[in-house]
């Protein structure tokens, strides 16, 4: 377990899917982030159908300010990805203890082991017990492109 902190004052998490505002969630990583660029609304409502939902809102607006989702069999692997917060209240910490935050909801069900990929959030990763590919040449993709 990462033991991670609460999220500063004003802001709550949820993992609550009719909570997500997913207009705002497919804007962000359609237009923002380097590796949805483009995704359109449909591919990115049913990755959301598919997935562990984590919102991050603004206790007293209720506006969602950051998202994650997770892929898992809720036993022994997850995905963890599109890890998105809004331009407006970057630098507050709300990415690093989200991630924390999702760790830890996946630690309690035992989940052994969490993968993501990043282009350059390393060291973000890294204060959370990440760390790169032991042995990457154990690892395959086959991609549809």
């Amino acid at each position: 377990m990462t033991n991670s902190p609460a999220l500063p004052d004003g802001y709550e998490l949820s993992t609550e899917a009719g909570r997500l505002d997913a207009g705002r969630v497919h804007h962000w990583l359609s237009t923002d982030a380097y590796w949805a660029m483009g995704r359109s609304r449909e591919k990115q409502d049913a990755a959301v159908a598919g997935s562990l939902n984590f919102g991050v809102y603004d206790a007293v607006s209720g506006e969602q300010v950051g998202y994650a989702r997770v892929v898992t069999d809720f036993a022994s692997f997850a995905w963890l990805c599109d890890v998105y917060i809004d331009r407006s209240v970057r630098g507050k910490a709300l990415g690093t203890t989200l991630v924390g935050l999702v760790c830890d909801h996946l630690d309690a069900f035992g989940v052994k082991r969490i993968l993501l990929a990043t282009g350059d959030a390393h060291g973000v990763y890294k204060k959370l017990g990440f760390t790169e590919l032991e042995r990457p040449g154990e690892w395959m993709i086959r991609r549809f492109e």
